[in-house]
């Protein structure tokens, strides 16, 4: 009988080895890939449009480009697409003709297609992409000395 104790303690020690050997992963090892994880990979978080008060935007239906006096603003903006290879929308660029100077300026309209790129993390919250760069493309009439496309760098 001693012999049959001696045995299967033997017997059970091996398969504790074994099962131990089989479950503990060394420490580089990377954990199993999930469907959970792999969406979690594939949702990047949407970038932002960051404006002059340093709020975080999506698909705002308005934005002001010349923030020191408002007399460039976008609005009525639809967008047709938000992520993180860029964003574009159609809308109105509002600018003032500062005739004969601002504040007795008046206000007009051009249509134009909006596009945003080049997301990068943003200063104030490295973990936040923003959109870097933006575009104007004057469908029709624009502003005296606007070119048809109108390119600038966005606040970071």
């Amino acid at each position: 009988m001693r012999g049959s104790v001696t045995g299967t303690a033997v017997i059970l020690a091996a398969g504790a080895l074994v099962t131990a050997a089989m479950t503990t992963a060394p420490a580089s090892a990377s954990p199993p890939t999930t469907t959970a994880s792999l969406a979690a990979k594939a949702q990047r978080p949407r970038p932002v449009l960051v404006d002059c008060t340093w709020h975080k935007n999506v698909r705002p239906t308005d934005f002001i480009l010349a923030c020191g006096d408002g007399n460039s603003r976008l609005n009525g903006l639809h967008w047709s697409q938000w992520g993180p290879h860029g964003a574009t929308a159609t809308g109105v660029n509002m600018v003032n003709d500062c005739k004969p100077y601002c504040a007795a300026g008046h206000f007009h309209s051009y249509p134009v297609t909006v596009r945003l790129d080049d997301p990068r993390p943003w200063k104030k919250q490295p973990q936040v992409q923003h959109y870097t760069l933006m575009s104007l493309t004057y469908t029709g009439a624009r502003p005296d000395g606007f070119k048809q496309v109108m390119i600038y760098p966005l606040w970071d």
